[in-house]
Protein backbone atom coordinates (compact mmCIF):
# COMPACT_ATOMS: atom_id res chain seq x y z
CA UNK A 1 0.00 0.00 0.00
CA UNK A 2 2.70 2.20 0.44
CA UNK A 3 4.06 1.83 -2.86
CA UNK A 4 0.74 3.08 -4.37
CA UNK A 5 0.44 6.00 -2.12
CA UNK A 6 3.86 6.96 -3.39
CA UNK A 7 2.88 6.80 -6.73
CA UNK A 8 -0.26 8.74 -6.05
CA UNK A 9 1.93 11.48 -4.26
CA UNK A 10 4.09 11.37 -7.29
CA UNK A 11 1.35 12.07 -10.25
CA UNK A 12 -0.18 14.74 -7.69
CA UNK A 13 3.09 16.22 -7.46
CA UNK A 14 3.85 15.92 -11.29
CA UNK A 15 0.33 17.60 -12.21
CA UNK A 16 0.63 20.41 -9.46
CA UNK A 17 4.18 21.24 -10.68
CA UNK A 18 3.39 20.81 -14.60
CA UNK A 19 -0.19 20.56 -15.14
CA UNK A 20 -1.31 20.36 -18.47
CA UNK A 21 -3.89 22.63 -20.21
CA UNK A 22 -2.84 25.36 -18.56
CA UNK A 23 -3.46 28.06 -20.89
CA UNK A 24 -6.51 30.13 -22.10
CA UNK A 25 -8.67 28.27 -24.84
CA UNK A 26 -9.53 31.11 -27.54
CA UNK A 27 -12.69 31.65 -27.78
CA UNK A 28 -14.30 29.11 -25.56
CA UNK A 29 -18.18 27.66 -25.29
CA UNK A 30 -18.20 29.06 -22.18
CA UNK A 31 -15.17 30.20 -19.29
CA UNK A 32 -16.29 30.14 -15.15
CA UNK A 33 -14.01 31.25 -12.30
CA UNK A 34 -13.98 29.36 -8.71
CA UNK A 35 -12.26 30.53 -5.47
CA UNK A 36 -11.70 28.41 -2.44
CA UNK A 37 -11.46 30.83 0.38
CA UNK A 38 -10.16 28.41 2.21
CA UNK A 39 -7.06 27.60 0.77
CA UNK A 40 -6.43 30.99 -1.61
CA UNK A 41 -7.04 28.44 -4.91
CA UNK A 42 -8.45 30.53 -8.03
CA UNK A 43 -9.08 29.24 -11.15
CA UNK A 44 -10.89 30.31 -14.53
CA UNK A 45 -11.99 26.68 -16.24
CA UNK A 46 -12.45 27.27 -19.93
CA UNK A 47 -14.67 24.77 -22.19
CA UNK A 48 -15.43 24.12 -25.72
CA UNK A 49 -18.18 22.43 -26.50
CA UNK A 50 -19.77 20.47 -29.13
CA UNK A 51 -23.45 20.30 -28.26
CA UNK A 52 -23.02 18.07 -25.19
CA UNK A 53 -19.51 16.63 -25.85
CA UNK A 54 -16.74 18.55 -23.90
CA UNK A 55 -14.31 18.91 -27.02
CA UNK A 56 -11.80 21.24 -25.04
CA UNK A 57 -10.85 22.04 -21.67
CA UNK A 58 -8.29 24.67 -20.17
CA UNK A 59 -7.34 26.35 -17.22
CA UNK A 60 -5.37 29.46 -15.61
CA UNK A 61 -5.38 29.72 -12.24
CA UNK A 62 -2.86 29.18 -8.82
CA UNK A 63 -3.57 27.18 -6.16
CA UNK A 64 -1.66 24.19 -3.89
CA UNK A 65 -0.53 21.25 -5.46
CA UNK A 66 -3.92 19.14 -5.00
CA UNK A 67 -6.14 21.67 -6.57
CA UNK A 68 -3.89 22.39 -9.35
CA UNK A 69 -3.20 18.65 -9.82
CA UNK A 70 -6.93 17.71 -9.95
CA UNK A 71 -7.57 20.47 -12.45
CA UNK A 72 -4.74 19.44 -14.44
CA UNK A 73 -6.36 15.43 -14.19
CA UNK A 74 -9.74 16.48 -14.75
CA UNK A 75 -7.97 18.90 -17.87
CA UNK A 76 -6.60 15.65 -19.53
CA UNK A 77 -9.46 12.98 -18.59
CA UNK A 78 -13.16 14.91 -20.05
CA UNK A 79 -12.11 15.75 -23.32
CA UNK A 80 -14.61 13.40 -25.45
CA UNK A 81 -17.09 12.94 -23.04
CA UNK A 82 -20.46 14.50 -22.37
CA UNK A 83 -22.16 16.40 -19.63
CA UNK A 84 -23.97 13.09 -18.67
CA UNK A 85 -20.38 11.31 -18.29
CA UNK A 86 -19.24 14.31 -16.40
CA UNK A 87 -21.76 13.95 -13.98
CA UNK A 88 -21.24 10.02 -13.59
CA UNK A 89 -17.52 10.76 -13.30
CA UNK A 90 -18.11 13.75 -10.77
CA UNK A 91 -20.28 11.81 -8.30
CA UNK A 92 -17.73 8.47 -8.18
CA UNK A 93 -15.04 11.49 -7.91
CA UNK A 94 -16.85 13.33 -4.84
CA UNK A 95 -17.80 10.00 -3.46
CA UNK A 96 -14.36 8.75 -3.19
CA UNK A 97 -12.97 12.25 -2.13
CA UNK A 98 -15.78 12.82 0.64
CA UNK A 99 -15.64 9.17 1.94
CA UNK A 100 -14.16 7.10 4.48
CA UNK A 101 -10.35 5.90 3.79
CA UNK A 102 -9.74 3.23 2.16
CA UNK A 103 -13.51 2.44 0.52
CA UNK A 104 -13.89 0.42 -2.46
CA UNK A 105 -13.45 2.35 -6.22
CA UNK A 106 -14.53 1.98 -9.22
CA UNK A 107 -11.32 2.37 -11.35
CA UNK A 108 -13.64 1.94 -14.63
CA UNK A 109 -15.14 5.22 -13.84
CA UNK A 110 -12.23 7.24 -11.87
CA UNK A 111 -9.01 6.18 -13.99
CA UNK A 112 -5.94 8.27 -12.94
CA UNK A 113 -8.47 10.73 -10.68
CA UNK A 114 -8.04 7.43 -8.03
CA UNK A 115 -4.64 9.26 -7.19
CA UNK A 116 -7.16 11.55 -4.86
CA UNK A 117 -8.19 8.86 -2.66
CA UNK A 118 -5.75 9.80 0.23
CA UNK A 119 -8.03 13.49 0.04
CA UNK A 120 -10.45 11.99 2.34
CA UNK A 121 -8.16 11.29 5.39
CA UNK A 122 -7.49 15.24 5.15
CA UNK A 123 -11.34 16.97 5.30
CA UNK A 124 -9.88 20.08 4.79
CA UNK A 125 -7.99 19.39 1.10
CA UNK A 126 -11.86 18.65 -0.23
CA UNK A 127 -12.38 21.40 -1.27
CA UNK A 128 -9.14 21.85 -2.76
CA UNK A 129 -9.52 18.35 -5.01
CA UNK A 130 -13.14 19.39 -5.77
CA UNK A 131 -13.19 23.01 -7.10
CA UNK A 132 -12.30 22.69 -10.15
CA UNK A 133 -14.89 19.96 -10.24
CA UNK A 134 -17.56 22.50 -8.60
CA UNK A 135 -16.30 25.29 -11.65
CA UNK A 136 -17.08 22.78 -14.09
CA UNK A 137 -20.33 21.68 -13.28
CA UNK A 138 -21.49 25.45 -12.68
CA UNK A 139 -19.88 26.36 -16.19
CA UNK A 140 -21.60 23.60 -17.82
CA UNK A 141 -24.94 24.43 -16.06
CA UNK A 142 -24.68 28.43 -17.41
CA UNK A 143 -23.49 29.87 -14.18
CA UNK A 144 -21.99 33.71 -14.88
CA UNK A 145 -20.93 34.30 -11.54
CA UNK A 146 -17.94 32.84 -10.06
CA UNK A 147 -18.26 30.00 -7.42
CA UNK A 148 -17.00 29.14 -4.55
CA UNK A 149 -16.64 25.76 -2.68
CA UNK A 150 -17.89 27.69 0.54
Amino acid sequence: MSDLRDLYQEVILDHGRNPRNFHALENPTCSLEGYNPLCGDKLTLYLKLDGDRIEEISFEGAGCAISTASASLLSEMLVGKTREDVSRIFASFHAMVTGEPGQAIDMDVLGKLAVFQGVCEYPARVKCASLSWHTLNAALDGASEPITTE
